[in-house]
């Protein structure tokens, strides 16, 4: 058998943003970090690859900050810590508001089981 025949299907996440600041409050975490949601887990990465918090997207709540906040920004509640994610550095040639509303629009497909 070949090599070919032992490769498992490789699959693009469904979400994946980089240059992502990640702020557990009142500190920032990482300012280059990854959200990526795979295989209904979110996980928020350093930007050495390292998890900083990972969960199944139905436990995961998100949703734009209410006030003080451009938008380019989400807060998250991840294993009942909550996070402030800045989507604003994540390159790719898409603005942080674009790349914000993806992430929640994912992430309500998916906790819906739709996706």
């Amino acid at each position: 058998m070949s090599e070919a025949d032992f490769t498992a299907p490789v699959r693009d996440p469904e979400f994946s943003a980089t240059g992502v600041r990640i702020e557990r409050w009142p500190r920032s975490l990482t300012t280059a970090g990854q959200v990526l949601v795979e295989g209904g887990t979110l996980a928020l990465l350093t930007s050495y690859g390292r998890v900083i918090d990972s969960a199944p997207v139905q436990a995961v709540r998100v949703g734009r900050p209410w006030f003080g906040a451009g938008s380019d920004s989400a807060v998250a509640l991840v294993n009942g810590t909550r996070y402030r994610l800045t989507l604003s550095g994540s390159g790719r040639g898409r603005d942080g508001r674009a790349l914000t509303g993806r992430l929640l629009e994912v992430l309500r497909k998916a906790g819906d089981g739709s996706g």
